[in-house]
């Protein structure tokens, strides 16, 4: 099992940015396909970023494409999602999640994929 917490989140302004972190409990997170979601008030979950667990592979929404990067580093247990340029659309409780997936490639963008979450970090973003 992996227990994830993220953190990072908080009060922005338009254009500034944030680095939200999730670190992993367990020792097979370097087998673990990570992702980023978030959900707004009165919304759907929305697939953000994912992250082979090599590290070599990543898929990005197109409202968050060219603004937003995912990382890893397998030796702290932790995922990162680089936010830069922010909207008040990016406005949503962010959550990190996991999978385990057996190939060096495989990436997961579907949220009812992932078996584990965190527990969420809000980020908010003004005009």
């Amino acid at each position: 099992q992996v227990q994830l917490v993220e953190s990072g989140g908080g009060l922005v302004q338009a254009g500034g940015s944030l680095r939200l972190s999730c670190a992993a409990s367990g020792r097979t997170f370097s087998r673990y396909v990570m992702g980023w979601f978030r959900q707004a008030p009165g919304k759907e979950r929305e697939f953000v970023a994912t992250i082979s667990w090599s590290g070599g592979f990543t898929y990005y929404s197109d409202s968050v494409k060219g603004r937003f990067t995912i990382s890893r580093d397998n030796a702290k247990n932790t995922v990162y999602l680089q936010m830069n340029s922010l909207k008040p659309e990016d406005t949503a409780v962010y959550y990190c999640a996991g999978v385990f997936k057996p190939r060096a490639s495989d990436y997961v963008t579907m949220w009812y994929e992932y078996p584990y979450w965190g527990q969420g970090t809000q980020v908010t973003v003004s005009s």
